[in-house]
């Protein structure tokens, strides 16, 4: 008895053990599980404030483009820089081929290149700039050309075979007429020639050019304490830029240099190549200029603005419309009047006839005065109906008439 009891304790004991070791192993898995979800919502977190933060450094303010240009405006033929505190001329150089002069020549540039230096009282650049060539305006240029020379040679070869049929001309005309026609021929096929070799040249993308400018700067400061206004600095700084240009131009004409002021428009194409280096080789100032690049953005007028100019638009129709009608009644009245004199032409020679016949009545005589005027009647009367009508009628209108010039 006492064994089995001993027994049954020890299987219960290990029961007990054996529960208490699952209930560990729960815990522990519990407790795992819990730490493993902490885990993942920490790096759901994590990973959501990374997405979050790199959405906020992609971001970034929009600046207006002039803020990375190093200049504000181009006006009357100068770069205005640093909100006018700066201005700019260019002068254009023609540059010379120094390898191919004698030593005469090279000594007299550089004598020249040093009087040049000598004379500068004020702080200049000198830039180069490479550009593509660009033979497409050219080539249209001799094209253009030579259709006019293609249409010479057509007519002269018209004319002169017209001079060989007619068999009018001497031999010395006729001969004289195909030198003619031989240098038109000629001339054609040199025209040809040369734009066969311009096309054929246009299609090596290594042909450039080398333009070479001086940049000659001012600043307003330099006139010292003043109280000019905008206007009149900018007046002042191009008078002052304007005088060094020019000095500096006949300076270098010393060197058998050739130099220009560079107009506003020059000014933009140099700055258009020089921010777009490689799209002004494909596309052009002057083409973005036909395209109406400039007209792309435009600010509506004022509606009050508009309206008073549809109304001036509308008077002005108006007007015109009204001053054409009353122009073409006033011819309708005259024209009435002139019909109306045509129709009564005999009528009215009739009755100043009698008048004439009256007041000399004198001196002709009361009976012939009252003859001559039944003459008149009688031969009214008889014109009337043979115009159609009978005598009877005319009679009566006749009449009438009289009684109302009587009345």
């Amino acid at each position: 008895m006492i064994n089995n009891i001993n027994t049954l304790t020890y299987i219960l004991e290990i029961i007990i053990v054996i529960i208490v070791v699952l209930l560990a192993v729960l815990c522990i898995v519990y407790f795992m599980s819990k730490a493993k979800k902490k885990d993942k919502e920490v790096k759901m977190e994590n990973k959501r404030k990374a997405i979050e933060d790199n959405k906020k450094a992609k971001t970034f303010a929009v600046e207006p483009v002039f803020n990375f240009m190093e200049f504000d405006k181009i006006e009357d033929n100068m770069i205005v820089q640093k909100d006018g505190n700066k201005y700019i001329m260019v002068v254009e150089c023609q540059g010379i081929n120094y390898d191919l002069m004698s030593e005469i020549e090279k000594n007299a540039v550089e004598e020249g290149f040093i009087q040049f230096l000598n004379t500068i009282r004020h702080p200049i650049q000198i830039y180069t700039q490479t550009r593509t060539i660009n033979l497409e305006s050219s080539i249209q240029t001799y094209k253009d050309r030579v259709k006019e020379i293609e249409d010479r040679l057509e007519r002269q070869e018209k004319r002169y075979k017209e001079m060989v049929a007619s068999e009018k001309y001497s031999k010395e005309q006729l001969d004289k007429a195909y030198y003619e026609l031989t240098k038109q021929r000629n001339l054609t096929e040199y025209g040809k020639d040369i734009i066969y070799s311009t096309e054929k040249l246009s299609l090596n993308k290594n042909v450039l050019n080398q333009k070479y400018y001086i940049v000659i700067p001012y600043y307003p400061e330099d006139i010292g304490q003043n109280n000019f206004d905008k206007e009149e600095i900018k007046n002042l700084s191009f008078s002052e830029l304007y005088t060094r240009s020019q000095s500096i131009i006949r300076t270098l004409a010393a060197c058998s240099i050739n130099g220009k002021i560079l107009d506003s428009n020059e000014l933009v194409d140099l700055l258009y190549v020089a921010y777009n280096r490689d799209e002004s080789e494909v596309y052009g100032l002057d083409k973005a200029i036909d395209a109406g690049y400039d007209e792309l953005y435009s600010t509506a007028p004022d509606v009050l603005d508009k309206k008073m100019r549809a109304l001036d638009e509308k008077i002005e129709v108006e007007a015109f419309k009204k001053a054409n009608e009353k122009v073409n009644e006033a011819k309708s009245d005259k024209q009435k009047e002139l019909e109306k004199k045509e129709n009564n032409i005999d009528s009215l020679i009739s009755r100043m006839a009698k008048l004439i016949i009256d007041q000399n009545s004198s001196v002709i005589g009361e009976d012939i005065a009252t003859r001559a005027k039944e003459k008149i009647n009688s031969e009214r009367i008889a014109k009337k109906a043979k115009e159609g009508g009978t005598k009877e009628n005319v009679k009566k209108e006749t009449k009438r008439k009289r009684a109302t010039e009587t009345n």
